[in-house]
């Protein structure tokens, strides 16, 4: 009985530290739509404090604030656009999970797919030589004869 609720206690005590407290805020909107803007809105931005959030889920204050100038513009009826716009001008592309295509991020866009073609290329290169290498280590008939000589001696 004392091992049961010894087990209770540490599987509550541990179900209690796994629960995340995420941010309430109760935003009235004027329609549904613009509630979805506002919800994907704070989801694809991220949080300039927090760096691996989006604003949704960051309890931080200025993501509080950014939550609250989201809704604002969002409510002022400014696109989706002209908010992510405002947020890249004051945060720099950094609040962006998905940056924009440019000379600065290309690396960040193409660099995976440079590093998995160069990678190919380098285990085609090593198949191809095995074989090579294969054929320079093969035994010539004398030295195949001496070989089997010392294994019958053996």
């Amino acid at each position: 009985m004392q091992l049961l609720r010894i087990l209770v206690i540490a599987f509550l005590s541990v179900f209690a530290c796994s629960v995340m407290a995420s941010p309430v805020e109760t935003y009235t909107f004027k329609d549904e739509v613009s509630q979805k803007r506002y919800n994907s809105l704070v989801k694809e931005l991220r949080c300039p404090k927090c760096q691996n959030q989006n604003l949704a889920d960051s309890n931080s204050q200025i993501a509080v604030d950014l939550r609250q100038e989201v809704y604002e513009m969002v409510e002022q009826g400014k696109a989706d656009s002209e908010i992510v716009n405002f947020m890249v001008d004051r945060y720099g592309e950094f609040v962006l999970y998905r940056p924009k295509v440019s000379s600065l991020t290309y690396v960040l866009w193409f660099g995976p797919v440079v590093f998995l073609i160069g990678g190919l290329i380098i285990v085609v290169a090593m198949l191809r030589r095995k074989p090579k290498a294969q054929e320079q280590a093969s035994l010539s008939s004398e030295q195949q004869d001496k070989l089997n000589q010392i294994l019958k001696d053996k």
